[in-house]
């Protein structure tokens, strides 16, 4: 039974082997294909690789573009808030304070009494004069109507005349006198202090009161005689007054032109506005622009490098660093002017600009 099915077995078993056999074209073609397949595989990593290496080659940086404005280039001086009507105010003859008819903070007119000497003494002569003075006109009237009607000499009547005349006269001294001994405000303004007090002994040259007129300020200061030949009347100042966080700009007012042989300064003297925040004694820095350009290129001082002595900035260009050689101008503070080199509109690197060289890639 076996033997009869052999023979047929063996043919079956050769027609299968010989038809699942793969050809050497078959295999080359599938090796090709894999290849083809692989060599796009690479060509992907190598881009990205590349493109990944680009991007760790480039550097970040910040810009900021250049821009044309306003340059002023100022001296720096500190000077103090004075009034130019802060008066001490003191009695005129000596003598007790009897009334005190001001307070502190009050407003006072020019002319206006502000306190009482003891004039007990004026007043009491002047009463007698008057006595005497009502005395003598009325033996001036009568004598005059007799002189009218030829009666009596000419002397009766001189006499008359001349008692009625220097009583009058001593009559007017005594009232000066007694006016003297009200102690008056000599200006328009506020009382800033009531020193004196009921009581006190008053004289000539010793201050009872303070009276201020905060609507008359100025600022006083002392400029180095260096700066003399720059600064004159009417320079644009600009004052900052610190503590109050306030900023005023305004003008010289007036620039001395002889230098102090002591502190080798000028005195520099700039008239305020009327201000209710501003006091006298405070503290003011003053700005005096001593040089100014408009459509200036202004760009921050630190951002600038030198090489051999010469400065230069690093701009941005097409993703890409370019070093600039600039000709500086003016400095204040943190602010360069720029004469040649930069133009408006270009973009300069303002961090991360250190260690940068021509043709440096970057990135924002």
């Amino acid at each position: 039974m076996l033997k009869r099915y052999f023979p047929a077995l063996l043919i079956i078993t050769f027609f299968v082997a010989c038809g699942g056999e793969v050809t050497k074209e078959e295999q080359l073609k599938k090796k090709k294909e894999e290849k083809a397949k692989l060599e796009t595989e690479i060509a992907k990593l190598e881009k990205e690789t590349s493109k990944a290496d680009t991007l760790k080659k480039k550097k970040t940086v910040v810009i900021s573009p250049v821009q044309d404005t306003v340059f002023e280039h100022y001296i720096d001086v500190q000077g103090n808030v004075d009034a130019r009507e802060n008066v001490n105010v003191s009695s005129r003859i000596p003598g007790v304070i009897t009334g005190i008819f001001v307070k502190e903070g009050q407003t006072v007119s020019k002319g206006q009494a502000l306190a009482q000497v003891d004039d007990q003494i004026m007043r009491s002569n002047q009463a007698e004069l008057c006595t005497q003075l009502d005395l003598a006109n009325t033996l001036f009237l009568k004598q005059q109507n007799l002189w009218n009607q030829k009666i009596g000499s000419e002397v009766q009547y001189l006499n008359a005349k001349n008692q009625k005349e220097s009583l009058e006269r001593k009559m007017s001294t005594l009232q000066d006198q007694m006016g003297q001994a009200r102690i008056i405000s000599p200006i328009n303004g506020t009382v800033d202090a009531v020193i004196s007090k009921l009581g006190d002994n008053a004289a000539p040259g010793s201050t009872s009161f303070r009276v201020v007129n905060n609507s008359n300020l100025r600022i006083l200061a002392n400029i180095a005689e260096a700066y003399s030949g720059k600064v004159k009347t009417g320079d644009v100042v600009v004052l900052n007054f610190p503590d109050i966080d306030k900023q005023v700009r305004t003008k010289i007012g007036f620039a001395a032109r002889v230098i102090d042989p002591l502190s080798r300064t000028i005195k520099v003297e700039v008239p305020l506005q009327p201000d209710p925040a501003l006091r006298p004694n405070m503290m003011a820095q003053i700005k005096i622009i001593d040089y100014s350009k408009s459509k200036a290129i202004v760009i921050p001082v630190n951002v600038i490098q030198y090489s051999l002595g010469k400065p230069y900035v690093i701009i941005a260009q097409n993703g890409m660093a370019k070093r600039r050689e600039i000709e500086l101008g003016h400095t204040y503070n943190d602010k360069a002017e720029i004469k040649s080199g930069l133009q408006a509109g270009e973009n300069i690197v303002t961090i991360g600009y250190q260690g940068l060289n021509d043709n440096d890639l970057i990135q924002q």
